[in-house]
């Protein structure tokens, strides 16, 4: 019987590419955002004046720091360890080293659990999407009309958005699983050599493994008196 696993088990992902050139593309990618919102960082703690958020007083009724120097270093040091995440991902993808990839695909599921809460949230709590439409500024565009559609279409919508999300995060979580698993089944597969007699069947240990036997001496050469 297959199991589940094997059933989903695959060693192309899409465009065609096997999941080892999807893993490396998509560590990538993910360094690439999170390097993005890195120096954006960097330049708010290096320049706070020029980038730091204020509300003004005509929308909340007083002035808030939306991001202070503490939330900045907080959201670094994640930006950091993503960076280092996804590193090691792609690391492990190109070098064949499974254990590397591990924590990327945690990730991913954490960010999975993360977005299903939302999704959860907001069929538990359908007025959740008005509330936070009454928060935006009134800069935002088509707002007003937004707030004027029917809540359930909003909603509709929203878990539609949310739904697209979770299947495309959900395809990627099974690119690198299959890759872990393919990159570890090449790890762990040893060459055995079978030696067949009329009789018996002997398993041989790899050639690397096998202990090397000295050659035997050529007998002494025949001198004749």
């Amino acid at each position: 019987m297959i199991s589940p696993w094997d059933r989903w088990y695959s060693t192309s992902c899409c465009l065609c590419c096997h999941v080892r050139t999807g893993t490396i593309i998509l560590g990538i990618w993910y360094m690439i955002i999170n390097a993005v919102v890195l120096l954006i960082l960097l330049s708010a703690l290096y320049d706070p004046v020029q980038y730091r958020y204020h509300l003004t007083s005509s929308e909340l009724g007083t002035d808030i720091d939306v991001m202070d120097d503490a939330n900045i270093c907080i959201a670094t040091a994640i930006s950091l360890l993503m960076i280092l995440i996804c590193g090691m991902a792609t690391y492990g993808a190109y070098k064949q080293h499974a254990a590397w990839i591990i924590p990327f695909f945690c990730y991913q599921i954490f960010d999975f659990a993360l977005n299903t809460l939302v999704a959860i949230s907001v069929v538990v709590y359908p007025n959740t999407v008005q509330d936070y439409l009454q928060q935006l500024p009134g800069t935002f565009p088509y707002k007003e009309d937004i707030m004027s559609t029917n809540n359930m279409c909003l909603v509709f919508v929203v878990l539609l958005f949310i739904g697209c999300i979770l299947s495309f995060k959900a395809y990627l979580i099974g690119c690198v699983w299959n890759c872990y698993r393919y990159v570890s089944g090449r790890g762990s597969t040893e060459v055995l050599v079978y030696v067949t007699t009329n009789d018996t069947a002997v398993l041989l240990p790899p050639y690397e493994e096998a202990v090397a036997i000295p050659p035997k001496e050529p007998p002494p050469q025949y001198m004749e008196a």
